[in-house]
């Protein structure tokens, strides 16, 4: 995954592929923390988070090319 700095250099597919991977991650995590695998419960905020600024990179993107 790439860093917050990172985001805004990314095109608008690279953006998408690194959002689907993210959103994959949290479903993986939260079946983890259902079934009590889970060790590390703050890879579940750091990924929200990330999930979170992926789509402002994506929303501040659209924003440019209008």
């Amino acid at each position: 995954m790439a860093k917050k700095k990172d985001f805004r250099s990314l095109s608008n597919d690279e953006l998408r592929v690194e959002l689907d991977d993210a959103r994959q991650e949290l479903m993986n995590l939260r079946f983890q923390l259902s079934s009590g695998e889970l060790t590390d419960f703050t890879r579940l905020r750091h990924t929200r988070r990330m999930i979170a600024r992926i789509l402002t990179a994506l929303s501040e993107l659209e924003r440019v090319t209008e």
